[in-house]
């Protein structure tokens, strides 16, 4: 750590996540480039989270216990305002980053960029493992992210403290759960056009556990009403009106989509539904409607 202190701060929020925390924390200290803090914030938890953060006895690592009333935007804001690095990092508690990703991410910033983002390894129990890259940078504009969705993952991004501070960090309005990261890159991308993408996958995205179908439709919401937000401060030409039944036509053929992966067709079938009543320009909604019923059919046939 440097006479000036971390350059990184890295806020961590949790709740009961004891059995995954050791692991991210374990991440963090592995880091090639070691001029960084952490920030915890515990809500509460009733596990064993305190004495698992006590254990790594680092003087680094602070642990803040936080009351967010279930708006995990308000623990990371809680964490930006207890930061003094000159960027800031988020790292989800049950999910892990390789050694070199905040090395890397700082050779980024340092080159004048307010916010990097890399690809992740996304992992789950009884669930293939995939690479997923961000981006890339041409669909990282305001009007790209508000018209064609999110493009940026919150474990594995790095952000300009400064820029944090300047936008009052997370919303925290209940309705937008699960999609307050999403409504802060589209307010990132009106004030910065220096973002940078990195083409290699630096974490690991842990999925597991959680009704995966009420997973999707509280995002698909919480995205709706993000989107909603956004709309609403545009001029309401035909055309705006237009772009925005296309948009949440997008919104819901994406829900249709995840659905139908975890194996929820009757649900899958429902949104596809939505969207082509929304809108019918959405023409990736056609073929992917056509596999669904498919893989339905099959399901239906194997019983």
């Amino acid at each position: 750590m440097s006479v000036n202190g971390p350059l990184i701060s890295i806020v961590i929020p949790t709740y009961n996540h004891a059995n995954f925390l050791k692991a991210a924390i374990e991440s963090v200290i592995a880091q090639t480039y070691q001029n960084w803090q952490v920030i915890i914030v515990n809500n509460f938890s009733d596990d064993n989270t305190i004495q698992i953060v006590d254990g790594f006895n680092d003087d680094r690592i602070k642990l803040i216990n936080f009351r967010n009333n279930g708006v995990i935007a308000a623990s990371r804001n809680e964490g930006i305002r207890n930061s003094v690095g000159e960027y800031v990092a988020f790292l989800d508690s049950d999910d892990v980053w390789k050694p070199e990703k905040l090395a890397r991410c700082v050779e980024e910033l340092n080159a004048g960029n307010d916010i990097v983002c890399h690809g992740e390894l996304w992992t789950g129990r009884g669930k293939k493992s995939r690479v997923v890259m961000y981006g890339p940078l041409s669909r990282a504009t305001y009007s790209k992210l508000l018209y064609h969705g999110n493009c940026i993952s919150t474990s594995a991004t790095v952000v300009r403290r400064s820029i944090l501070v300047r936008l009052g960090g997370f919303d925290e309005r209940p309705e937008f759960i699960t999609a307050e990261d999403y409504d802060l890159w589209m307010r990132i991308a009106e004030v910065t056009k220096k973002i940078a993408f990195i083409a290699e996958a630096l974490g690991e995205f842990r999925r597991h556990g959680g009704n995966a179908s009420n997973a999707v439709i509280r995002n698909m919401l919480a995205e709706l009403e993000v989107i909603s937000d956004h709309f609403s401060r545009q001029n309401r030409s035909l055309l705006t009106l237009c772009r925005q039944r296309h948009r949440r036509a997008r919104a819901y053929y994406g829900a249709a989509r995840a659905l139908d992966s975890v194996r929820t067709t009757g649900e899958s079938l429902k949104y596809f539904a939505k969207s082509f009543l929304t809108s019918p320009f959405v023409l990736r909604q056609y073929p992917a409607f056509a596999v669904a019923v498919t893989r339905g059919l099959r399901r239906r046939n194997r019983r």
